[in-house]
């Protein structure tokens, strides 16, 4: 706004003082617009220097990556059997306790350009792995199983049978092959269910834990985690299956012996109107004793084994057979170290539904009956078809949950 001069103001010194403030206000623009240029300078410069950086740590990133992570070019999948490549349990176990991942891990996502899976993914890889393996153990196991609930059930005064092949033999001659797989819907279900919830629940143990090659007895701690929870789902499958079974023993001892329950839902009904809620848990606590110490040295002998074997081979996996092997050998120790309790935990299962007319008040009743009985021989009876149905049937189910969970990636 050009200045106001009062009335009285000679013309001349109106246009100079006009002109002074001209001059003083495109200097004072010609200022600001400087400052804006030099401004915008700055930040060019700091956007130049940024994008320098940014192009220094992508070399550095690359240079480490490809120096730690030696890669075929011809191939991508030298990249993914390297061995700075493999994630294990320990570091997913370190990445959930730290909120960081393994350097390795990283670089395995910077090569191939995945994004990690979520947890969500992971969980139903471990279900239905488990699942899988649940069919195999039932399919396999539950012929020899019928004929070690019969010896282990059978009157030690007056038996019924003479051994497992007798055992088997009758059973066949009565009712055909289809005897031995008599009660196998009840496992063949609830096998599936729990072999479901104990490998998800190794899978979440072992990242708990922080399992690692160097500490075997991280398995063993991880696995009494997952048994433990397993348990809860095992011990009303178990007892339903049992008491089921031991109906062909009564009726072989007894021929006007007449079953209390004509299918497996009738016992289960029977159950809940005796017992309520805690009917399905009949024996719980002799089966949490077998399980927990059981389950610890079932999953510890079988990791630490698989790793042992793996070790002697050059790329670091362990071939199928050996997978097979350290299963059948969890098997075997999961059972021949335990197995007196196992058949007090038979004793108790297959004991009255009802309260009133059971045998057996409690665990070390039930196991000081057993020994008068027969004396230790009385607590093994049944040993030999348990195991020869343990190394097979464990084998054969953690050889597929570990395929499973390979083909599943």
């Amino acid at each position: 706004r050009p200045p106001e001069f009062p009335s009285d103001t000679p013309r001349g010194a109106c246009r100079d003082a006009s002109a002074h403030s001209a001059n003083v206000s495109i200097a004072t623009v010609s200022h600001l617009v400087l400052l804006l240029a030099s401004a915008e300078g700055k930040r060019a410069s700091t956007r130049a220097s940024r994008s320098r950086s940014y192009a220094r740590r992508r070399s550095v990133l690359t240079t480490t990556l490809f120096h730690v992570v030696p890669v075929d070019p011809r191939s991508f999948r030298s990249v993914l059997d390297s061995p700075g490549m493999s994630v294990s349990h320990a570091r997913r176990g370190h990445a959930i306790a730290t909120g960081f991942a393994h350097p390795a891990d990283s670089a395995f996502v910077a090569a191939s350009g995945a994004e990690p899976q979520s947890a969500l993914v992971r969980s139903a890889k471990d279900v239905f792995a488990g699942t899988c393996g649940g069919i195999t153990v039932t399919l396999v196991g539950h012929p020899f199983d019928t004929v070690k609930v019969l010896l282990q059930t059978q009157s030690a005064t007056n038996p019924a049978y003479k051994g497992p092949l007798d055992a088997a033999s009758k059973v066949v001659k009565s009712e055909g092959f289809k005897g031995l797989y008599k009660g196998v819907t009840s496992p063949l279900a609830g096998q599936m269910f729990f072999r479901a919830t104990l490998f998800f629940g190794y899978a979440r143990a072992k990242e708990i834990v922080g399992v690692s090659p160097d500490d075997p007895m991280s398995y063993a701690r991880a696995g009494l985690l997952a048994w433990m929870a397993g348990s809860f789902f095992e011990s009303p499958i178990d007892l339903f299956k049992s008491q089921w079974q031991t109906q062909i023993v009564q009726a072989k001892q007894n021929p006007n012996y007449v079953p209390p329950y004509k299918t497996v839902g009738e016992c289960v009904k029977a159950s809940f109107k005796h017992n309520g809620i805690r009917g399905p848990y009949q024996a719980f606590g002799a089966t949490l004793i077998r399980n927990l110490p059981a389950g610890a040295i079932y999953f510890g002998v079988f990791e630490n084994t698989k790793n042992y074997l793996a070790k002697t081979h050059e790329d670091g996996k362990p071939r199928d057979w050996e997978i097979m092997f350290a299963g059948g050998l969890g098997g075997f120790f999961y059972w021949s170290l335990f197995y007196p309790v196992d058949v007090i935990k038979s004793a108790m299962m297959t004991d009255s539904i009802n309260k009133a007319e059971r045998k057996y008040s409690g665990f070390l009743d039930a196991g000081s009956q057993l020994y008068k009985q027969g004396g230790l021989r009385r607590l093994y009876a049944g040993l030999v078809p348990c195991l020869l149905r343990a190394s097979p049937a464990n084998a054969g189910m953690l050889f597929v949950v570990d395929k499973v969970k390979q083909l599943l990636g």
